[in-house]
């Protein structure tokens, strides 16, 4: 019992691996999670066959081609959908009821409400306890969220924390974005209006065939150099 305990838990370990990444091979796997290449392989032999990972063979060199492992649409659907199908359905419902720019419309007013929600819960820190605040929020709704300062060497701010990358390496709305794509948008003026001393912009797009949604979080210049 506790040998398959394990094995479910390496499983996992390697989907939320290939999920943050992309990508990886089965070295890559092994090392990130200090286990045998022998039994790593095991695993990705096991994830396969249920689906939730492929891999592309890519030439390195004069030797044997290498195996890059990534998740399927079913492995991606293990994180943060559990409701998506319903939601879609209703939404559907909605829209064939009252017309799809009805539907929008409404979505638009439930992201608002949300945006009001957030930014109360975040607080008025630095923007950096800020940023933290949201990607626990975001955490929380499902989604595997993180953030990371940005280098500011080379750029024209001169104070440290003004500048954000937030990620998140799923959408727990993925299926309700499919279908109704404004909800990126929606989702995009959010974040703006969480942190309204703030420029929010993209950078990374899961509905582009990127593997992770991304924002640039910069505090306005105007605001930088008033301070």
């Amino acid at each position: 019992m506790m040998e398959t305990t394990q094995q479910t838990s390496t499983k996992q370990d390697i989907l939320q691996l290939l999920l943050k990444g992309g990508q990886g091979t089965a070295l890559e796997l092994a090392e990130a999670l200090d286990i045998s290449p022998q039994a790593i392989r095991r695993h990705l032999k096991d994830l396969e066959g249920e689906g939730l990972i492929q891999y592309q063979s890519v030439q390195a060199g004069m030797g044997r081609p290498q195996h890059i492992y990534e998740l399927t649409s079913l492995g991606r659907d293990r994180f943060g959908n559990r409701y998506g199908d319903f939601a879609v359905s209703l939404l559907d419902t909605l829209a064939e009821t009252v017309g799809r720019e009805q539907v929008i419309s409404i979505l638009q007013k439930q992201w608002e409400r949300k945006a009001m929600e957030y930014r109360r819960l975040v607080g008025s820190g630095s923007l950096q306890e800020r940023v933290s605040g949201l990607v626990e929020l975001r955490r929380a709704e499902g989604y595997m969220a993180e953030f990371y300062p940005v280098d500011d060497r080379d750029s024209d701010f001169n104070a440290k924390g003004d500048r954000f990358v937030f990620m998140e390496h799923n959408c727990a709305i993925s299926n309700v974005a499919e279908t109704f794509p404004s909800v990126c948008g929606n989702e995009l003026e959010m974040f703006a209006a969480v942190l309204p001393d703030c420029t929010v912009e993209r950078t990374h797009w899961i509905i582009d065939g990127e593997h992770r949604c991304g924002y640039l979080i910069a505090r306005r210049k105007s605001l930088v150099s008033s301070q």
